[in-house]
């Protein structure tokens, strides 16, 4: 939707200036050269579910709030009731959660499940298009192979969404895009429907490193960014060309054949400069990512997110003015210089800021377990005081990456008339012994533990020794 909105922007200066289409000298509609909005549309559809109640639980919502006891009402996809108790209709299942715990579903806003794929052999590396340090024209979820048995792991870890993001290698990785945790037999049924996409971009030693060891800019810090500032600049002016056309296609002036040639990667950095796209940017120091930020004034875009960004608590204050996420690990840094002055408070010193902090995994072991990441950052934040309540921890891990996405408005909380993305713990879901017991996505029960029909297997898998086995 995004993207189709980009299109009416750019040619004809808004859907409603359609009304009154340009005229050939005939009489007709002249024709407008158009750029696809949207030319692999989700094709996911919901699995049906039933009128599900969830009472005599302990419930985080996932705004902050906590009901003890708390009941959750699912009807028709959507959460329809939350609070202290819920009305019970007539023929819902009904479920006793008593000394259980009830959340919304987990968001992963980094993950490389599908273009990383389990196995993990040369021939299914297809996350990094590392052939120069500008590829935004390449699409991650071209690189998903729906059938990695990752992604069935993860929804048993609570997982109820997931941002594919290509690799790191490049200044510009190229498009990521939110997906569902749900088998098809494309990667458009596994689309969440309306999200808009990301671009990811990267700072600091992966691309100098990839593309310095070739003896080819960039090479240096200062390189990445004048590397970068050229790409925004030509992209800047591919926009104006495609403004002009739009201004003289909406005034009945202009022939398909003045139309701009499409250039793939700036299709994408127009759809940034427009706002239409989200900035996903991959950043470990507070001083680059100040870097970026001057980047982005300069060429009026938007930085929604800084990823692995272990220096945020030194400028958590800037973030919080400055509106952008942080996506962070609980206690993994210093593998590398530019990770090297991360601390565990990290995660709760941005929260305290402020600013919006989230818990993300770029891990495919680790993304089964965010919630145990987030219970050490919690753990960390309050060793030194800040009293974090794990109902307000439980926001890292659910709207605050809804929010990274631009999702927010349809999932990552337990309000009425959002997604039923939810999860049912056996156990305070911070505690290293607590595992979902069932999760829903859309008001579907995707994942039952106690239920083997109700636990995906991959194509992969059919055959193999513990195929269908509890993740």
């Amino acid at each position: 939707m995004q993207l189709m909105r980009l299109a009416c922007l750019l040619l004809v200066a808004g859907c409603a200036a359609q009304t009154r289409p340009p005229q050939s000298a005939g009489g007709k509609p002249a024709e407008v050269v158009t750029i696809p909005g949207d030319p692999y549309p989700s094709t996911y559809r919901p699995y049906p579910g039933v009128a599900t109640v969830i009472q005599n639980a302990i419930v985080y919502d996932g705004t902050g709030r906590k009901f003890a006891p708390g009941a959750v009402r699912l009807e028709n996809g959507l959460v329809a009731e939350v609070g202290a108790s819920v009305t019970v209709p007539a023929g819902a299942t009904v479920i006793d959660a008593r000394g259980k715990y009830v959340t919304p579903g987990i968001i992963d806003i980094h993950s490389h499940l599908g273009d990383y794929p389990s196995p993990q052999v040369e021939a299914l590396s297809d996350g990094n298009e590392a052939t120069s340090p500008s590829r935004p024209e390449v699409w991650a979820e071209h690189s998903v192979w729906p059938q990695d048995a990752g992604f069935s792991r993860a929804l048993a870890g609570g997982i109820t969404a997931l941002h594919i993001l290509p690799g790191s290698a490049n200044l510009f990785g190229g498009r990521g895009t939110t997906l569902k945790p749900v088998y098809g037999r494309s990667v458009q049924d596994m689309k969440f429907p309306g999200a808009p996409y990301s671009l990811k971009m990267a700072c600091g030693e992966n691309p100098k490193r990839v593309y310095g060891s070739k003896n080819q800019m960039p090479q240096t810090r200062m390189g990445n960014i004048a590397y970068a500032r050229q790409v925004w600049s030509d992209a800047s002016n591919y926009r104006r060309k495609w403004d002009d056309y739009a201004r003289r296609a909406k005034a009945g002036t202009a022939r398909p054949s003045d139309a701009p040639r499409r250039e793939l990667a700036n299709d994408t950095l127009m759809g940034v400069l427009n706002g239409d796209i989200l900035v996903q940017n991959h950043c470990y120091r507070a001083d680059e990512m100040t870097n970026m930020i001057g980047m982005s004034r300069e060429f009026g875009y938007k930085i929604t997110a800084f990823h692995h960004a272990v220096e945020s608590y030194k400028v958590a204050d800037l973030l919080k003015a400055e509106g952008i996420c942080s996506a962070m690990w609980a206690d993994w840094y210093g593998f590398k210089m530019e990770s090297y002055d991360g601390i565990r408070e990290n995660i709760p010193l941005v929260d305290r800021a402020g600013a919006c902090a989230i818990v993300h995994s770029d891990d495919a072991n680790g993304i089964q377990r965010l919630n145990q990441e987030a219970a050490k950052a919690m753990a960390a934040g309050n060793r030194m005081g800040l009293g974090i309540t794990p109902e307000h921890a439980w926001t890292w891990l659910s709207r605050n990456p809804a929010r990274g996405l631009a999702i927010d408005k349809r999932t990552g909380s337990l309000e009425t008339g959002k997604a039923a993305d939810v999860v049912l713990w056996n156990a305070e879901p911070f505690s290293v012994y607590a595992r979902p017991e069932k999760v829903w996505i859309d008001g579907a029960v995707m994942y039952d533990w106690a239920d083997a029909r109700r636990r995906p297997t991959a194509d992969f898998e059919l055959g193999q020794q513990g195929a269908g086995d509890p993740k």
